[in-house]
């Protein structure tokens, strides 16, 4: 199947994986990548260092692109964007920010640049800076989250800039991909359905409580002080909306959740950590190797592309 987006990458197929902390590590990211999707190494705040050891350890494993995920708010995102160019890294997502002042090194080196975009302002910015594409994320999705939601995002997004828009948020199967080919995405990133892949490193605990998860189950987090988290409901969420709607310090809340995902990813705390996951959480429901799913994706949305109605 052929889009801007696989021509961009280089890739079989237009299926992004989200670059999630702690979770897309290098042996995830390789197993997309393998599968014939763009596996993504999440950076978040880790330090330059372990970026660099992970994008080795990927090469190890996949001969394919593989791409890496900067939070920009990260403390070492200069020495992690240099770390970048250094190993021959072929894709840069970008988030919780402007990736401008390493734009032209990036761009020198050949990596494709593609900013993760919450609003039609942002896309714009990230065009005109010479971003190779965008991805569009909707409020569906898990983690950070903007404020539109991804049906209403993507044709406004796709109606504003030249660049490829890549859709995020909400998708988990081939249903999912070919909506998002009709808003006019030309491919699809998805987090929370590769969480419970069977390459996933994630603890056992977090990919149970995905999947017997159902729809109403995500809740957001942070929407009082400017810092929309969405995750599956638990102890910890329930302690954070209560300090929220009582009006507690910034601080005070935020002490929750230090250190709060690598408990679940890590340690398997499903009582106090943060099991960050997407409204498609419900129709997650079992266990699949990346190729499986990327497979069925693919064979799902194509096929309801090129049905006639």
């Amino acid at each position: 199947m052929k889009t801007r987006i696989t021509e961009i990458l280089g890739i079989e197929y237009p299926v992004i994986q989200g670059g999630m902390a702690w979770v897309a590590e290098h042996q995830l990211a390789a197993a997309v990548s393998e599968a014939g999707g763009l596996g993504i190494i999440g950076a978040g705040g880790a330090p330059a260092s372990y970026v660099r050891d992970e994008v080795r350890k990927a090469k190890e494993l996949t001969d394919k692109p593989i791409g890496v995920n900067v939070m920009l708010v990260n403390p070492e995102a200069d020495e992690i964007a240099k770390v970048l160019v250094e190993e021959g890294v072929k894709v840069v997502t970008t988030g919780s920010g402007n990736p401008a002042k390493y734009m032209k090194m990036w761009k020198d080196a050949g990596i494709k640049v593609i900013p993760v975009v919450a609003s039609v302002a942002m896309a714009k910015l990230m065009e005109r800076g010479g971003a190779d594409a965008v991805v569009a994320e909707g409020m569906e999705s898990g983690g950070h989250i903007g404020s539109a939601t991804t049906m209403a995002l993507v044709p406004q997004v796709v109606d504003a800039v030249n660049i490829p828009v890549i859709a995020a948020g909400g998708i988990a199967d081939g249903r999912g991909f070919a909506a998002a080919f009709m808003l006019g995405a030309e491919g699809v990133q998805m987090g929370t359905r590769f969480v419970a892949a069977t390459e996933s490193i994630v603890h056992e605990n977090y990919k149970k409580m995905l999947i017997k998860s159902k729809d109403i189950d995500s809740t957001v987090t942070g929407l009082s002080i400017g810092h929309p988290v969405r995750s599956i409901r638990n102890k910890m969420t329930k302690e954070y909306l209560r300090l929220e709607k009582e009006g507690a310090d910034f601080m005070e809340i935020e002490k929750l959740t230090l250190g709060s995902l690598r408990k679940a990813v890590v340690e398997g705390d499903t009582v106090n950590g943060t099991i960050m996951a997407g409204q498609i959480a419900g129709m997650v429901k079992k266990e699949q190797p990346c190729k499986e799913i990327i497979d069925e994706i693919i064979s799902e949305g194509t096929a309801l592309l090129n049905k006639q109605f």
